[in-house]
């Protein structure tokens, strides 16, 4: 179950160098040449050295690129994500195929995911706004669609381990809920406090829970899923947000 309300509720939710010498090549065992070594002989010493040389400094400067095209990567498949979610609102309008294209680019972002610890990390920390799921109760999609709440947030706060749900207009509904971690990053969720038009509070029955995990971690950009296999993704919008207590 993902970090959303209940069915009941729709609170939505180097090499080595060591260069070969010939054995024609005469061993230098002598700090300095005897007169009758040419100088010119030196050449030939540097020659044997040279291609390891620079084959190393080749290496030692491929990693720095290496970890810049990895950067760039990231930043790639995000936007690739961003540019197919647009148009789906939120995931609402999204065809199976759509949703098929969606999980396949997550799926790529979540391989290069920077932030291996999530629940240790304080980019969790703050109001994120959902931009896609694929959760049909968080959508609301058996409604009409000006009865849809407009907008979902989340929030989370990793030292006091609350969580938060909350919707815009129409209705303002939100829930809260604590938090369980289960590893570094997953929690389960227990819900306990409704809040019908963000004013009425009503206990959360002990059947209000799930699991979530964070897949995908950046200063802008969060990827969740849920136990019940949905996927979830935001963008912070307030990372100064604290969840009530």
């Amino acid at each position: 179950m993902a970090l959303s309300s209940p069915p009941s509720f729709h609170a939505h939710h180097l090499p080595p160098l060591n260069p070969k010498h010939h054995s024609s090549t005469p061993k230098l065992l002598l700090l300095h040449p005897p007169p009758s070594f040419s100088s010119s002989n030196f050449p030939i010493i540097r020659t044997a050295t040279t291609p390891h040389t620079e084959k190393w400094r080749a290496q030692v400067s491929f990693f720095p690129a290496f970890f810049k095209i990895g950067t760039k990567d990231a930043n790639t498949i995000k936007q690739e994500l961003l540019e197919a979610i647009a148009p789906l609102d939120r995931g609402a309008d999204a065809t199976p195929d759509d949703q098929l294209t969606v999980d396949q680019i997550a799926r790529k972002l979540e391989a290069v995911n920077p932030t291996k610890q999530p629940l240790k990390s304080n980019l969790l920390d703050g109001k994120w706004e959902l931009i896609y799921t694929t959760s049909q109760s968080i959508l609301q999609t058996t409604r009409p669609k000006f009865l849809r709440s407009t907008t979902n947030y989340q929030a989370i706060n990793v030292d006091t381990l609350r969580a938060q749900n909350m919707e815009s207009w129409p209705f303002f509904n939100q829930v809260t809920a604590n938090l369980t971690p289960l590893n570094a990053r997953k929690v389960a969720v227990q819900f306990d406090t409704f809040k019908i038009l963000g004013l009425i509070p009503v206990k959360a029955p002990g059947r209000a829970r799930g699991e979530l995990e964070i897949t995908y971690l950046d200063e802008e950009l969060r990827v969740s899923r849920g136990d019940k296999g949905n996927l979830f993704v935001l963008k912070m919008v307030d990372p100064s947000y604290r969840v009530p207590v």
